[in-house]
């Protein structure tokens, strides 16, 4: 009776078929081990400082003391939340944050996809990487550095720009005191830094394009202009729909350092946004937990738009990340 329940299971198509799938399994964990040890490193750094800190979001929800510790600080439920909200200072860093996000992608996006598309057309090879490498050199310079560059060029007094603009007899306004040219002189700024350097990904889906498109377009008479119409830019779109998603991910997440670096007292009705607040109110005024609540509301915004977005371009370009 015994050995026909065993002949029975060794002869069930299921029984097989699942122990065909974890053979195959284990062989293929063995054949791949080493790159697995290659990235334990990598995974252990992860979950230390990213997945363990994440407990400190409790201090949100409680009046947080260090001397109590955040298990122990009593819980106060949604209260720093709505103090933000009824802060005078929650509509202007959400304007001020909003404002310089969207300009930076309305700006900064569709940028390096036409330096891209420019620097494929280039057909001199000593030329296209003069050009290449220099559009890509400014991306390595600090923040801290470029804040500083800004400073030389537009200061009032003895800026380069300025001292240049007035041997021709034209005064140049005081651009760092503004808040309304702050997200300018920032988004500016930026695209100058970066743009090289945000070309390569577009550069590289253009270098992979099938030759054999040109081809027959030049056959049948087209253009330079309707070549990048009708084949450069179709088949950019997939990566373009990509970093825009993740770009749209951040909606909330202007950089900290370079608008901080910027920042006074003349232009900060302009420049206060999430960021440099939560580290006023947080390092600067000790509030912890308040400064804990803004950052988290910050983070469930960036994740609601990441997924709308997513689900959008899922439905009208059929490219998402899910």
């Amino acid at each position: 009776m015994k050995s026909t329940i065993a002949s029975q299971k060794v002869t069930n198509p299921a029984v097989l078929l699942k122990e065909s799938k974890t053979s195959k399994r284990m062989k293929q964990f063995k054949k791949s081990g080493p790159l697995y040890v290659l990235l334990l490193p990598s995974i252990i750094l992860l979950i230390c400082f990213t997945y363990i800190p994440m407990y400190g979001i409790v201090m949100a929800f409680k009046d947080y003391s260090p001397a109590l510790g955040i298990w122990e600080s009593p819980w106060v439920g949604f209260k720093h939340f709505i103090q933000y909200f009824n802060s005078y200072q929650f509509d202007l860093t959400l304007k001020n944050t909003l404002y310089i996000s969207l300009y930076s992608i309305l700006v900064g996006f569709p940028l390096p996809i036409a330096l891209a598309i420019l620097c494929n057309q280039i057909r001199i090879g000593m030329f296209k990487k003069v050009f290449q490498v220099t559009t890509y050199l400014p991306h390595f310079i600090s923040t801290m550095v470029m804040c500083g560059m800004i400073l030389i060029f537009l200061s009032p007094s003895h800026g380069l720009i300025v001292n240049l603009l007035g041997l021709i007899g034209i005064e140049m306004p005081n651009v760092l005191s503004d808040p309304s040219l702050f997200a300018s002189v920032y988004v500016w700024s930026d695209v100058w830094q970066h743009l090289g350097w945000d070309s390569i990904i577009f550069l590289a889906a253009l270098s992979a394009i099938d030759p054999t498109y040109y081809e027959a377009a030049t056959m049948d008479g087209a253009s330079k202009m309707q070549k990048i119409l009708h084949i450069d830019l179709p088949l950019l779109l997939p990566t373009a729909m990509i970093l825009l998603i993740l770009r749209a991910g951040s909606l909330l997440g202007v950089g900290f350092e370079k608008v901080f670096l910027l920042q006074n007292q003349l232009n900060l009705p302009g420049s206060e946004i999430i960021s440099t607040y939560v580290y006023k109110v947080g390092i600067q005024n000790f509030q912890y937990s308040l400064s804990t609540a803004i950052g988290l509301f910050n983070t469930v915004v960036n994740i609601i738009v990441l997924l709308l977005v997513n689900y959008m371009s899922k439905k009208l370009t059929k490219t998402s990340l899910l």
